[in-house]
């Protein structure tokens, strides 16, 4: 079950914003893998998120790190009224960045380029997916898009 963060922060309707995480290796898109992952790079998922951001009238910041404490103080550092997330390899096994979300308390959506369901076993957990207000997984770089959607989606029934 998704856990309903953030109604009480305030969160401005008319144009929310939107902090973008890539995690590990997420760099490498269009590169690695591409049979499972897709040959979309990541600058061309910023720039599709980006023309999408305009579309839905919300401001949007991406950042793509390898180190999960740089994730951490964006999450903690930044002003987002929600996060979209593909924390790669990070949502299996970082404690941290779920605390990070947790005390964060506004909306997050978490995204996978692929299935991890249909994937090694050890992918099939998240520990963020029960704190997430959604997942979506499996669509390639579309699972940005819809991630993002559904995102601004909820943060403008919020208020």
């Amino acid at each position: 079950m998704g856990r309903d963060m953030g109604p009480e922060r305030g969160i401005k309707m008319a144009s929310p914003t939107v902090l973008v995480l890539h995690g590990p290796n997420l760099n490498l898109l269009g590169q690695r893998e591409p049979q499972v992952y897709g040959s979309t790079t990541l600058a061309e998922v910023d720039a599709a998120l980006v023309a999408r951001a305009g579309k839905l009238g919300c401001g949007l910041t991406s950042l793509q790190s390898n180190h999960e404490g740089e994730l951490i103080d964006a999450i903690q550092g930044g002003s987002a009224d929600g996060f979209l997330i593909n924390p790669g390899g990070f949502g299996h096994t970082s404690v941290s960045l779920r605390d990070a979300f947790l005390a964060a308390d506004r909306p997050m959506v978490e995204v996978h380029c692929s299935n991890t369901a249909a994937r090694e076993e050890f992918r099939h957990r998240s520990l963020l997916t029960d704190i997430a207000v959604g997942l979506v997984m499996g669509f390639g770089a579309d699972s940005y898009d819809l991630g993002l959607r559904a995102l601004v989606k909820h943060l403008r029934a919020a208020h």
